[in-house]
């Protein structure tokens, strides 16, 4: 096997992954046990304790935490919680995202503007400040959060175009500053998968043949092989990067 010369030692370290009750975050969590992580899944939805109980199973801790990632004190009480029950939190994976309201731009309100911005953004942020200094303390930690290619821009879909536009230059920004303290920051753009976020929303024939160049869509487990990676010892170089996930469409 290749010896990676920068790689740290696997140890048993812990993971919270916010939107982790379904699609990719669920994919995320289960893989990250799968890894041998133990998993924090953190959601709204109380789904996220079947996934939990899964992760439990499979032979590793986990914990559901009902979270609103919009709450700050909330997120940061979540992160204080996990490294006292866990001992540390070395990996955090942003999944939680609101889509919104597929309009025109004019009729997209600033209240709605503002309701996508409070969870794919705000809640971005306050976990990554929430999170980071306990990986800092460690001096190792990963981070990856779900990022859009309607960042580029979808003329249906501007609250959340614009949403996704910002989470890529907060991966940018925190993907440079600690590095050198062991800490990662990436960004992972899955195009369309396979979840209930996406298949409500086209046709079957659609959904079948996509048009992207591999001619499907993905689906969630392949993304979550991608994030897994980010967020391991074996990722060694890799930092401040949004990972195209797409079935090589742009």
């Amino acid at each position: 096997m290749l010896k990676l010369r920068f790689a740290a030692p696997v140890e048993d370290r812990v993971a919270v992954v916010t939107g982790g009750a379904q699609g990719i975050g669920e994919a995320t969590a289960l893989r990250l046990a799968q890894a041998g992580r133990d998993v924090v899944v953190a959601d709204v939805d109380p789904r996220g304790e079947q996934v939990a109980a899964e992760i439990v199973r499979m032979g590793r801790r986990a914990l559901w935490a009902h979270l609103d990632v919009t709450d700050e004190s909330a997120v940061h009480a979540l992160m204080r919680r996990v490294r006292d029950e866990f001992g540390r939190l070395d990996v955090l994976v942003c999944c939680a995202g609101l889509l919104g309201q597929e309009r025109p731009f004019m009729e997209q309100s600033a209240a709605e503007l503002d309701r996508i911005m409070r969870v794919n953004v705000h809640g971005v942020y306050y976990c990554h400040q929430a999170a980071i200094p306990h990986m800092l303390e460690r001096g190792w930690g990963r981070c990856v959060t779900i990022t859009s290619g309607a960042r580029n821009g979808s003329p249906m879909l501007a609250p959340y175009s614009i949403s996704k536009g910002a989470v890529y230059s907060l991966v940018k920004v925190l993907g440079n500053l600690y590095p050198r303290q062991g800490v990662f920051v990436n960004g992972v753009e899955p195009g369309r998968a396979l979840t209930r976020m996406v298949v409500p929303r086209f046709s079957e024939e659609f959904l079948a043949d996509p048009g992207n160049p591999i001619g499907r869509y993905s689906d969630a487990n392949e993304v979550a092989e991608v994030i897994e990676f980010l967020c391991s010892e074996r990722n060694t170089y890799t930092t401040g990067a949004v990972w195209s996930v797409k079935g090589g469409s742009d």
